[in-house]
């Protein structure tokens, strides 16, 4: 009875909890915090740490930014309203690939003895032994930035990795990649906020 009871007490709560969760117009693409992203009128790009890479990275970012056209990116720190800061480097290892490959076949034939008379035996063996071993160097390069704004709040943040393209190196690979990440969410925010306006227009 009392099983019976906690279902009946239940059962509303739960179908009220899924109906709050599927309410029109509410997805997981609904970030308030991209909308700050509008607010940017000038940016400075703090010096990045992971060593002297992280300077060449941070002047393609630079460059990059600069060239989206979203903002002005300027040298000033206390004209910029908005920060980007984190770290970069761009790494060389040595990629190695190693094989081995081989065909043995043997024979043996062994000796007997018996009434004084010895027959003797014959042995065989062929081998053959490949192996290949592939050394490239290559670049990681890795970068993780965040955008800050005039309060101290991230507004903005992104790890991307890049081994480099087909027609340019890690670093810049690396950097386009931050750069492409952040105009695609500007493109959001001003999707929300175009909706925002048309639903308080209604």
């Amino acid at each position: 009875m009392r099983v019976l009871l906690w279902l009946a007490l239940a059962l509303p709560l739960l179908g009220q909890k899924e109906v709050v969760n599927l309410s029109p117009g509410v997805t997981t693409d609904d970030h308030p915090q991209l909308l700050e992203l509008l607010k940017i009128r000038r940016l400075y790009v703090e010096r990045l740490s992971g060593g002297d890479t992280a300077v060449q990275i941070r002047d393609m970012l630079i460059g990059a930014l600069q060239g989206t056209r979203l903002f002005v990116v300027t040298e000033n720190l206390e004209k910029a309203d908005t920060v980007l800061k984190g770290s970069a480097e761009d790494l060389v290892f040595t990629d190695t690939f190693q094989s081995s490959e081989g065909i043995q076949a043997r024979t043996q034939i062994g000796s007997t003895r018996s009434s004084g008379t010895t027959r003797g035996g014959a042995s065989f063996s062929v081998g053959e032994q490949e192996s290949t071993r592939i050394a490239e160097r290559k670049h990681e390069a890795t970068a993780a930035v965040r955008l800050v704004n005039k309060e101290g709040d991230v507004i903005w943040s992104t790890t991307q990795e890049s081994l480099g393209a087909k027609f340019r190196g890690a670093s810049a690979d690396v950097a386009g990649k931050v750069t492409r990440q952040l105009v695609e969410d500007f493109a959001r925010a001003r999707r929300m906020s175009g909706n925002n306006q048309r639903t308080s227009l209604r």
